[in-house]
């Protein structure tokens, strides 16, 4: 499998070179997911759903914020509605655990 900057996962062992994504989550950068809601070109009553994932920054979200300005300028489908999901917006490490566990009969 070869990555965004030509490097097969194999070669990063062997050549000391990492993938952009993996630095890009060194600068803090988290994987983003983003759920988008249009409307059909030919049938606006009817909404489409597309799933759209790529690191990006939180809270800002530059990438994502990129993305949705070319789908306003040079797609057909109008935005409906768009949910974020981000690692730090979400995140399991927020769970605190607990000491004990207490068993009622």
């Amino acid at each position: 499998m070869v990555d965004k900057m030509g490097v097969e996962a194999t070669d990063i062992g062997r050549t000391g070179r990492v993938s952009e994504d993996f630095l890009r989550q060194l600068a803090g950068w988290g994987l983003t997911t983003a759920e988008i809601l249009y409307r059909m070109p030919d049938h606006p009553s009817v909404l489409q759903s597309y799933i759209w994932q790529e690191y990006d920054a939180a809270p800002h979200f530059p990438i994502l914020k990129k993305f949705l300005t070319f789908w306003r300028e040079k797609l057909d489908g109008p935005l409906f509605s768009v949910r974020i999901g981000h690692e730090r917006l979400i995140r399991p490490a927020e769970i605190r655990t607990i000491a004990a566990e207490l068993r009622f009969h």
